[in-house]
């Protein structure tokens, strides 16, 4: 069964909210969770919120460059293209029913990917990197990204990525100083070596080399964007889908298989609330600076004074909308390597449905009325 098939779900048709000038995306990285991404983007599509903003890592980057580097009529085929390739191979006949089923299928396509890799994704190694000569290239990682390289190269235009109307940005770690970067089309051109980089996780995945540096994934440091788009936003107001995977709360663990998934939940959710509650600490000193320099005369001001005078004149509105994977009883800490076709549309279609449901509150989506404010919008499973 094709994505494409998923039942309509009537997505509220909204288009861009009042006083907002841009429109983000912040990915992060998760593996095979990423489909609940595109399962989001979907839902944003049909709603007539196209990103203008995108930010990601990881799966977050790849998925971010698909979108970003198509016109806005070819993203979602090119997202179905992506994830019906690297989720073709067959696990078993029959769909499973119940969670000892579910649970049993996706043990069993971890297993595939782990031993066979994925289609248009990664393929292991011939020689195991425990066995290959010291410094040699297949020394360093269990499989190989060929195959990725090629898939970029398909559904992606790096011309469209490098110099197209929508900011892109992924982030990876520099392995030589440890030192995390954003590879942003702002600053650089981009190519598929800047994709890979941000979703070369060790020690599964090869490191890339760009220029005379290596890199790996950028989850490693921290695997949500959110701060390279503050960092950067400006006086421009911004409505913000933050779409994590990983969930920073969740049930204490009650055997060892809970105990490995929760602690991949607690390593990889990035601390994403930590993001929001200093930059709206930050807003806040602001607007009190900005007080103060107003009852100032400027010839009393430095030229210093006068220019931060001037920047604080006018401060973005965010609103950040914090979606987050809710995962299933049945899936383990293999959630993220699971790359079977049943998993993938149900994630798809998990980001779709919690995406329909979230636009339906049209006030989550309108910006704070006050200069330099901030709402944040904590989403797991809305109801109805």
């Amino acid at each position: 069964m094709d994505i494409g098939t998923l039942p309509a779900d009537g997505t509220p048709t909204t288009g861009r909210p009042e006083g907002c000038d841009r429109i983000a995306l912040v990915l992060q990285g998760g593996g095979a969770l990423g489909a609940y991404q595109a399962g989001v983007y979907q839902a944003l599509h049909e709603a007539r919120l196209e990103p203008d903003w995108i930010a990601g890592v990881s799966i977050g980057g790849i998925n971010g460059a698909i979108i970003a580097g198509n016109p806005p009529e070819r993203r979602l085929a090119r997202l179905r293209e992506f994830w019906n390739l690297i989720t073709s191979r067959q696990v078993w006949l029959l769909p499973p029913d119940g969670d000892a089923a579910h649970r049993a299928h996706n043990m069993l396509a971890s297993w595939y990917a782990m031993a066979l890799g994925q289609p248009g994704f990664f393929a292991p190694r011939p020689l195991n990197p425990w066995l290959a000569p010291r410094g040699s290239r297949g020394a360093t990682s269990f499989y190989q990204t060929e195959l990725l390289r090629e898939t970029l190269l398909k559904l992606v235009d790096f011309d469209l990525l490098s110099r197209g109307p929508t900011r892109y940005a992924c982030g990876a770690v520099n392995v030589g100083s440890g030192n995390f970067i954003y590879f942003d089309n702002a600053e650089t051109p981009l190519l598929p070596e800047h994709v890979m980089a941000s979703g070369a996780l060790p020690p599964a995945l090869p490191m890339v080399r760009i220029g005379t540096d290596w890199y790996w994934d950028g989850g490693i440091v921290s695997n949500t964007p959110l701060q390279h788009l503050i960092d950067h936003v400006g006086n421009r107001s911004a409505l913000v889908f933050q779409v994590d995977l990983f969930s920073a709360r969740g049930p204490i663990p009650r055997d060892m298989a809970d105990v490995a998934a929760r602690e991949k939940d607690i390593r990889f959710s990035s601390r994403t609330r930590l993001t929001t509650d200093r930059y709206t600490q930050l807003c806040t000193v602001e607007r009190q600076l900005r007080a103060l320099l107003d009852r100032l005369p400027d010839n009393e001001l430095t030229a210093e004074e006068r220019e931060l005078k001037q920047r604080l004149r006018h401060l973005p509105r965010l609103s950040i909308l914090q979606m987050v994977y809710a995962q299933k009883v049945y899936e383990g800490d293999a959630k993220d390597y699971d790359f079977s076709a049943t998993s993938m549309r149900a994630h798809w279609e998990a980001g779709y449905r919690d995406t329909v449901r979230t636009l339906r509150h049209r006030d989550w989506l309108a910006l704070p009325t006050e200069e330099g404010g901030i709402a944040v919008h904590d989403i797991h499973r809305v109801s109805e």
